[in-house]
Parts: structure tokens; C-alpha cells; sequence
């Protein structure tokens, strides 16, 4: 600070913009990660309450041309305060009072973060009566601990699990008041939006980076035309590439755990694979009691326990962890998985057909010949087609349920053996 009680970085009408940002920054210490300013509050989520700060910096020696002074600045200290690597931390919750180790150690220091939630701990914070009344309504006793593990699963940036979560059902149940509990917690961190979207929108996914959850409340029944989008999102534990609107793709870290609500589960056009199915976890909602009188002031209520509910969610992470990122699926949850992927896998449906093959432990068909079989049955029941690589997936994956074997020695004529199955007959004539 100059003599005058002028700031240094004020040369007459000129700023010096290098002092001017280790000034600011000084009072409001950050970080650029890709562009993006983090404080030892987390994310930075509203740039213009930045860009109010520079502002006040600036009014008492500025009178002219601000808005561009203003916007200038920030490009500025998005420069200043860069870093290469703000790393994630697995091993640590960042809270509103603190930070949280997964090993129990509590500390009121804060740090620069990649995520911080809207949630203090609190060891000795109240039960969460409310939330657990209302889920003993909303859900079966058996699926609860899958949610409590998925909530838990959200509190660090990890995709270990490799899943994605569904709740169904008729409609009215509540299920929505879950997108308002993890709203409360995970504050800027959680994202709503359409997953339909970031499956074919090519910039929605950078929209998802340094966020912890993305929620879907009114998932769109429409079929998936592709899925190795989601499939990615769901699994991946290195750098994608990423895309905004006007800028060059960067390499980028995406954690943001799927949940969706809806009255279906997810679908796909061409995928019906199990590799695409075992990525969900679909909870069913119970029906909706008829003499249920709803209360209005419920999500209010439920976000007021948001301490005993972050409680709450930590002991499923620790749950989820011991099991090495193993869901707890019930035998409803299961059967849930079974049925969605039979209502779009019609190569279960052709497994139970008659008249086309039947099963039988001296024979064998190859590969070819069977899936040929396979589409003489889609086309004459009006059904699309899986490829002939899904099939023959299908079939490996599932080759004890049908009493298969999957060889690479069907015997063909004329010297040559190829891939196929045992323990099949086919009753038509490949076409």
C-alpha cells in the first residue's frame, strides 16, 4: 500500500494488473485448475460473485470502463493463480467445519479442494428420525442399505463401484425428496439434469466436471441410440476427453456418480448387453399408500436433519468400502436388474422359443449358424436384431444358464473349425 493509502497496483489511470492480483489474492486466496477457481471452500460456482469482488477492489480508484476492467482481471488471475494439479483425495471428506479422514480423524483445517458439501460433521449430530421414517415408506427394508451405501459412495470422488442408480416406480411415492436430501448435502457438487442429454450431447459432460453427483429426476424413457457415453461416465478412472462450446477438448477427471428417479429404467436402442445392465442399480418404490396423508413441509424437515443424514450416508461408505465396492443387492434388487434387462435383451426371450433350436448335449451349431437362426426368429416377430458380437456375448456370459459350452471346435466340413457352442441343436436351416 502506497504512502497515500493508495494501492500500489494504481499507477495513475492504469491498474498494474500483476500487483493488483497478488493483492487480491492475498485476501481471497484461490486456484485455477483448468480454468476453473477453487478456494478451500471447493468449487468457485458463480464467477459473477468473483467478478463483484474485483469490482468493489476496483471502485474507489477506477471510474471508467469497469466491465472490462472487471472481466480483464479475472482472465488475469485465472493465470496467476494456476495450477497444474489440485489432486483428489479419497481418503478425506471436506465439510463445511473441517475435514473428515475415513479413518476418524477430524480437523477444523481446511485446504484447497476439489469439492467441499454443505454439511458439517458432527459425531454427536441427532438420528435422522424424519429420513429414516420416510424411507421405511418409500422403499422396501431389504433396499435401504443399498441407497445408504450409494449416498455414502457419493461423499468422495471415486468410481471403484462402477454403478449408477435407479429408483422406479408408479409416481407419487416421494422419490424426488432423495434429489432434495443429497441437494442439501452436496450443494454446487450435485448437478440435475437429463441423462438422456449427456449421452448424446457432446458438451454436457464437461458441464458434469468437479461435480460429485449428477441426479436425473425425470428420466426420459426414450431408448439410449448409443451408451458407451454413460457406460464411460459410470466406469471411468482416468482423464476423458472433454469438450465446451468454442474451445479446444482438454483431458479431464469425471467422478459424477448417476442417480436417477423415474417410472422405468434406463434403455438402450442397440445395447442390450449385460455389460450394460450390471452398471445399474434399480430400487422399486413401494406403491404409494392411498391413506397416506402427504406432508408439505417434509423436504424441509428431512434437509434440517442434513448432519445425522451425512452420518448416516458416512457409515455406508465405510460399509461399501469393507465390502471392497460391493453394493448390498437384494434378491427384489436383483431380480429388478433381471427383469430390465429382459424387457430390452429380446436374445432372452429367442432362448425360450420353440422350433427354431432345442437343447441338446451331443450337439453343437457355430457361432454363424446360430445367431442366422437367431434373426430368422427377430424378423419373423417383427424384432429388431441384436449384432452378432451381443449374441455371442450374451451366450458366453450366460453359458451355464442354458447348460452351454463355448468352443472354438465346431466342425464345419472341408477341414475346418470354428467358434460355436455345444449343447445346442438348431431345428431350421440357417438362411
Amino acid at each position: 500500500m502506497a504512502a497515500n493509502n493508495t494501492p500500489e497496483w494504481v499507477d495513475g489511470k492504469k491498474i498494474n494488473e500483476v500487483l493488483f492480483c497478488e493483492d487480491f489474492l492475498k485476501e481471497y486466496p484461490m486456484v485455477s485448475l483448468n480454468g476453473t477457481f477453487f478456494t478451500v471452500d471447493g468449487l468457485v460456482s458463480d464467477e459473477n460473485l468473483l467478478k463483484k469482488k474485483i469490482y468493489d477492489f476496483l471502485k474507489p480508484y477506477v471510474s471508467t470502463g469497469l466491465p472490462k476492467k472487471v472481466s480483464n482481471l479475472l482472465e488475469v488471475l485465472r493465470m496467476e493463480c494456476c495450477t497444474e494439479d489440485l489432486p483428489l483425495q479419497t481418503d478425506r471428506i471436506h465439510v463445511e467445519n473441517g475435514t473428515l479422514f475415513l479413518d476418524g480423524t477430524f480437523t477444523p483445517e481446511k485446504e484447497f479442494c476439489r469439492n467441499r458439501l454443505t454439511v458439517s460433521y458432527h459425531p454427536e449430530a441427532s438420528e435422522p428420525v424424519a429420513w429414516k421414517a420416510f424411507l421405511s415408506q418409500l422403499l422396501y427394508p431389504e433396499d435401504i442399505p443399498a441407497l445408504q451405501e450409494y449416498f455414502g459412495y457419493c461423499l468422495i470422488a471415486s468410481n471403484k463401484a462402477q454403478k449408477m442408480l435407479f429408483v422406479i416406480g408408479k409416481g407419487g411415492e416421494g422419490k424426488s425428496r432423495l434429489g432434495l436430501v443429497a441437494q442439501a448435502l452436496f450443494g454446487c457438487n450435485m448437478k440435475t439434469g437429463s441423462i438422456v442429454k449427456l449421452a448424446t450431447n457432446p458438451f454436457a459432460i464437461a458441464d458434469t466436471q468437479y461435480c460429485l453427483i449428477f441426479v436425473d429426476d425425470d428420466l426420459n424413457m426414450e431408448a439410449l441410440t448409443r451408451t458407451n457415453t454413460i457406460k464411460s461416465l459410470v466406469t471411468a478412472e482416468l482423464p476423458m476427453d472433454l469438450e465446451k462450446k468454442g474451445q479446444q477438448s482438454y483431458q479431464g477427471e469425471i467422478f459424477a456418480r448417476l442417480i436417477a428417479f423415474g417410472n422405468g429404467t434406463l434403455q438402450a436402442l442397440h445395447d442390450r448387453s449385460y455389460g450394460f445392465f450390471r452398471r445399474q442399480i434399480i430400487l422399486e418404490a413401494k406403491d404409494r399408500d392411498p391413506n397416506r396423508v402427504d406432508d408439505p413441509f417434509l423436504a424441509e424437515k428431512l434437509c434440517e436433519e442434513k448432519d445425522g443424514i451425512f452420518l448416516w450416508a458416512l457409515e455406508g461408505l465405510h460399509r461399501l468400502i469393507e465390502n471392497n465396492y460391493h453394493f448390498t443387492i437384494s434378491e427384489r434388487t436383483q431380480g429388478n436388474i433381471d427383469a430390465a434387462m429382459a424387457d430390452g435383451n429380446n436374445i432372452v426371450e429367442f432362448m425360450k422359443s420353440e422350433g427354431y433350436f432345442r437343447f441338446k448335449a451331443d450337439c453343437e451349431a457355430s457361432s454363424k449358424d446360430f445367431y442366422m437362426v437367431y434373426k430368422q426368429w427377430c424378423s419373423d416377430n417383427a424384432l429388431y436384431a441384436l449384432s452378432e458380437k451381443s449374441f455371442c456375448s450374451y451366450l458366453k456370459q450366460h453359458a451355464n444358464l442354458y447348460n452351454l459350452e463355448a468352443t472354438n471346435n465346431v466342425y464345419i466340413g472341408s477341414g475346418k473349425r470354428v467358434r460355436g457352442f455345444w449343447g445346442i441343436e438348431l431345428l431350421q436351416r440357417p438362411i
